[in-house]
Formats: structure tokens, C-alpha cells, sequence
């Protein structure tokens, strides 16, 4: 992020860190419709910012110094914009039309990507229509999406995401969690006859991922079936064909990893096997396809009325001017609850990043907290610290307009309390405002000044208003794109390699020593606060 680039925003930041967004809504009556902007089945009301025209003029034209335009195209095209792999970056590619060219070491990838999609509907089908069986003969009633990270949060929110076009006949459990109470509960309720393992793990050498496939392995063989019978009822996804064929894993039900699709990024792959078979393959492709439209969108739109530049200019803007460390996602949906943890695991590690491009040391703010929960639970929790907390949060609120059931009232009701909350983080109510209420009601004027400190209410809380058409696997695939696009734009700002994670690399290498230890083994590895901790686990567990 360059000097000229925050050089160019402080005069607005300066000029507007003391004004009021409620003086800005008297000022101008046409606020709101000029900061409104559709597109892909969205509309985002993003007037509840603390800007105005020219300091939004000012955060598209940082867009623009930044060479956005260029850096998306090297993204689409295939360039090697993860430098630090050495990798292309073309999870794009994977909800492209076949039509489409997409060239990759000389050869166009599209073929592959529509070659594996070919090979994920099939299988699903032949799920589904119950011709795929089990060892014992018997049609599949239930399936095991074994992963981590990218492997396990993208599915799992787009399957709970998509519950009501779930297929009746097929039920889809997650696991990622190394911790056996997590695999083990899913066991039980299970019949070995009828179940599907897929297990996702680019190199089959993930330590949790293998470890919870192995017990799922040697559940299966307990239950009566035999070594040769888990080609039947395990798939993966991975690049590493010998070790999962070493596993027992039939090399046909190997689905295709590419280098150039990253975990976070890998949900329109095969690793979105778990929910073709949960929803369809025909939802499936559709999730695919409003990942494309929004693509689209963000490819040829001018940025003034570019749904992803606005909202990551609009974060850049708080994190780097107003010094906000934090963004919170509230979606006003009992099925987008887990969309939050996916995108706190999509931007934190992605932009989670202090090292620029030209491998120099940052000292300017890159990303925030990423964290959140459904409305409307949050407003009787953490709400409260949003409102009159010391720490101004930027907000995105999330709503679907047309919901899945046929519920009126009940969602009369979401939607009254999502905008109300939007309302008041803004509007806010000052001591003299609350001191007349409670006067009105009854209460003394001393005892009223006294309280009103406390009731007051600061306002000028920023928030955007995402409204979504509705929630169907169309619109859900645009809302993923829109925030991987967002999460782009703001490293392309900050000027971090955004696909890399090479801050999860040591915990991994040092918990090779530390299980070592536990296990018995000598080590010289650990600090002196560490083996004081082995030693109290391996002394309590004898």
C-alpha cells in the first residue's frame, strides 16, 4: 500500500472523522439512493458509512492507483499471482463456462474442470439412483465429508446453507476436528453397510484428515467388512494418487485436486463432492453458476458501482484510516449462521499477512478480526458492545428477502429487527433525546440525567445492508464470490500475496515434536514451558 495511496485519503478522513452520519442523512435527502447499488440478485445499501461523495470518489480512485483493473486480469488469465508458490490463481476457472479458455502451462484447464465436473455428476447420480452400493450390496443412506479448513468450512456452510434442497434420501455429516469425540459421534449413529467416506486432502497426508480417515477405515473393517471392500465405500479427493491407491482407495474414485485452486478457494471443485450429493448436481452446477455471474460482475462493472471494490475500499477505508481492527458479518438467516466462520477463515488467512509483494516488512494495518453470528441471537449478546462499546465495529448485515418457508410474520419480524439495528448503530440517541423519554415516563429530573448517561446511545456506527433476492444455490454461490473478490481487492491494496498461508506451516512442523513427546519419545525441541506441559498431560493420562 503505497504513501500516495493513504496520502490521498486523509484529507476526507480528516475532514469527515467528526461529522455525524445522521447530519449527513439531513444534509442530503438523495443519500441513500446514491449509495445504493444492485447487481447479481444483491442490493448493498452501503449509506450508513461514514463518507460522502468526494471521499467515495476518493476510495474508487485508490482502486484505480493500486492497478486493480490489471491485477484481476492477471488473476483470470492465469497469471502467477501467487508468487510465493509460484502458482496460478484460478479458482475462477472452476465456474467457467466450457466455452471458456483459460490457458495454464500451455494448456487450457477449462477441459479438465469440465472433465472433473463430468466425473462429480455421474458419481452423484449413480449415488443417488442407489446403482453405486456398498459391500454388502446395499444403496448408500448417509456419507462422511472428512477434511479441514478450506476442505471442510466451504462445504459444510453451503450444504447447511442449501438444508432445504437437501436430497430426502441422503444425509451428509462433517468432520475435521482431530478430537476423536468429533468422528466418533458420528460413528455411532451409523451403519457401516450404507455409508460413504469421502476424505479431502490435496497431499492424502493432512494429519488430521488422515487420522480421522483412519479410524473411519477401521470402523468399517470392524463392523464385518473386509480390506478389499473399502474401495467400495471410500472416495478422496486428492493430488496424491499412490498414497490414497496405498489406502485401499479404488484409483477410479480419485475426483482431481489442481495446484492452482487453493484450500479456501476449493469449494466449486471436487471438494464440493459432499454437496452435490447433499443437494444435487443440478443445484450444485447452480451455485457454479452464480459463482460465475458474480465474476462477471466484478470482471467488466466500473468500479463506482462494483459490488466487491466498494465493500473492500469501504474496509480499507475503517482499517486504515479510522484504525478499526474488526469486522463483524451479522446474516439475518438461521442457514447463513455459519457463513461468518467462512469468511473469517477465508480474509484472515488470506490478507492476514504483515510481508508485502516486494518481500518488505508492512507497517500499515492489512487484515482485520473477521467474526460474527446470526441475527437476530446477537442483538440480546455482543450486539451491546456494538452499540455503546469503545471500539468502533463496521458491520456487514446480511438478509435474504424471500425466504424458504411460508412463515410471514416470522419474517416481517427478521427483517424489522435487521434494519432497526442498522438504523440505530447510525442514528444512535444522544443524553438530552433519552433524559426527555424517561422525563415523559414519569421519572425525576436528576434520576433521568442520571440514567440517561448510561442509555445513551453514540451512533455514527458504520454498516452495510447486503440484501439478497433469496437464498437458493445461485444466489449462495454469488454471495461467495462477491466476499472472495472483496478479500482480492483488499490485497491488491495492501499489496499482500492474499493466496499463500505460510503462517500455518510451524505449528504443524513443531507438532510433529510436541506428539513425539507425548508419545514417549526424546526431543530437544521444546521450551521449557511446552515439555512442562507434556509432562503434566503424559503424567495425567498413565
Amino acid at each position: 500500500m503505497s504513501q500516495t495511496i493513504l496520502d490521498s485519503l486523509q484529507p476526507h478522513y480528516a475532514r469527515l472523522k467528526s461529522v455525524h452520519m445522521k447530519d449527513l442523512f439531513e444534509q442530503d435527502a438523495s443519500r441513500a439512493r446514491l449509495f445504493t447499488k444492485k447487481a447479481c440478485g444483491f442490493t448493498l445499501d452501503f449509506s450508513k458509512n461514514n463518507i460522502d461523495k468526494d471521499a467515495f470518489e476518493a476510495l474508487i480512485s485508490m482502486a484505480n492507483q493500486a492497478n486493480l483493473k490489471e491485477k484481476t486480469a492477471q488473476m483470470f488469465s492465469g497469471g502467477v499471482i501467487n508468487t510465493t508458490e509460484d502458482r496460478a490463481v484460478l479458482h475462477t476457472a472452476l465456474r467457467s463456462p466450457k466455452n471458456s479458455e483459460v490457458m495454464v502451462d500451455g494448456q487450457n484447464i477449462i477441459e479438465d474442470v469440465h472433465n472433473a465436473l463430468s466425473k462429480i455428476e455421474s458419481f452423484v447420480n449413480e449415488v443417488h439412483n442407489g446403482t453405486r452400493k456398498g459391500y454388502t450390496g446395499k444403496a448408500f443412506t448417509d456419507v462422511i465429508a472428512i477434511g479441514i479448513g478450506g476442505s471442510f468450512l466451504g462445504p459444510k456452510i453451503v450444504t447447511e446453507a442449501l438444508k432445504p434442497y437437501k436430497v430426502k434420501s441422503l444425509n451428509v455429516h462433517f468432520v475435521a476436528n482431530v478430537d476423536a469425540h468429533h468422528i466418533t459421534d458420528v460413528l455411532a449413529k451409523l451403519n457401516a453397510e450404507t455409508t460413504l467416506v469421502i476424505m479431502s486432502s490435496k497431499s492424502f497426508g493432512t494429519q488430521e484428515t488422515l487420522k480421522n480417515t483412519e479410524t473411519a477405515r477401521d470402523w468399517l473393517l470392524a463392523q464385518g467388512a473386509k480390506f478389499e471392500d473399502i474401495s467400495k465405500h471410500f472416495m478422496c479427493v486428492s493430488s496424491n494418487i499412490a498414497k490414497a491407491t496405498e489406502f485401499g482407495i479404488n484409483p477410479d474414485n480419485i475426483f482431481p485436486m489442481w495446484d492452482w485452486v487453493g484450500g479456501r478457494y476449493s469449494l466449486w471443485s471436487a471438494i464440493g463432492l459432499p454437496i452435490a450429493l447433499a443437494i444435487g448436481y443440478k443445484n450444485f452446477a447452480d451455485i457454479l453458476a452464480g459463482g460465475h455471474d458474480m465474476d462477471v460482475h466484478f470482471q467488466s462493472t466500473p468500479f463506482e458501482d462494483n459490488l466487491p471494490v466498494i465493500m473492500a475500499t469501504l474496509g480499507v477505508w475503517y482499517r486504515n484510516m479510522f484504525g478499526s481492527q474488526a469486522h463483524v458479518l451479522l446474516p439475518y438467516s438461521h442457514y447463513l449462521r455459519g457463513f461468518p466462520a467462512y469468511v473469517q477463515q477465508l480474509d484472515m488467512e488470506s490478507n492476514g499477512k504483515s510481508t508485502d509483494t516486494k518481500n518488505q516488512p508492512i507497517d500499515y494495518a492489512t487484515g482485520p478480526i473477521i467474526w460474527g453470528g446470526e441475527g437476530t441471537n446477537g442483538q440480546h449478546a455482543f450486539h451491546q458492545l456494538m452499540h455503546q462499546g469503545n471500539t468502533v465495529i463496521p458491520a456487514d448485515f446480511i438478509l435474504p428477502i424471500k425466504p424458504n418457508h411460508s412463515e410471514v410474520e416470522h419474517h416481517q419480524m427478521l427483517a424489522a429487527n435487521c434494519f432497526a439495528q442498522t438504523q440505530a448503530l447510525m442514528q444512535g440517541e444522544t443524553v438530552e433525546e433519552v433524559t426527555q423519554k424517561l422525563i415523559a415516563k414519569g421519572m425525576s429530573d436528576n434520576d433521568a440525567k442520571s440514567l440517561a448517561t448510561h442509555k445513551r446511545m453514540p451512533g455514527n456506527r458504520p454498516s452495510n445492508t447486503l440484501l439478497m433476492a433469496e437464498l437458493s444455490p445461485k444466489q449462495l454461490g454469488a454471495l461467495v464470490a462477491l466476499y472472495e473478490h472483496k478479500v482480492f481487492v483488499q490485497g491488491v491494496i495492501w499489496d499482500v500475496n492474499s493466496f499463500d498461508q505460510w503462517g500455518v506451516e510451524l505449528g504443524k512442523v513443531l507438532g510433529e515434536s510436541v506428539l513425539n513427546a507425548l508419545q514417549g519419545q526424546q526431543t530437544e525441541t521444546l521450551d521449557s514451558s511446552t515439555q512442562q506441559l507434556v509432562d503434566s498431560f503424559r503424567s495425567a493420562v498413565k
